[in-house]
């Protein structure tokens, strides 16, 4: 099982599973306002994200190589990965 980190960004809500981040950072690439890496490498949420659009929220957590960000809507649908 692994370590959740949940944030709610605008409608859609972002789980980052921690234990199975490999600190590729690509999600900062696509998305430096909503997330950074932490003390040991791996993808935390930003301080204060703000207003991040919606799309750009969806692919910053589709880029991710092994699938540790997951998106969901606010009907409980499964948007990413």
């Amino acid at each position: 099982m692994g370590e959740f980190v949940e944030r709610k960004i605008g409608d859609l809500t972002v789980r980052i599973d921690r234990n199975t981040c490999i600190g590729s950072a690509n999600c900062i690439k696509s998305s430096p306002e909503l997330f950074e890496l932490d003390g040991e490498k791996i993808c935390a949420f930003g301080d204060d994200p703000g207003m991040v659009e919606r799309e750009v929220v969806i692919e910053a957590c589709r880029v991710c190589p092994v699938d540790a960000l997951y998106v969901i809507d606010p009907a409980g649908q499964q948007l990413v990965p």
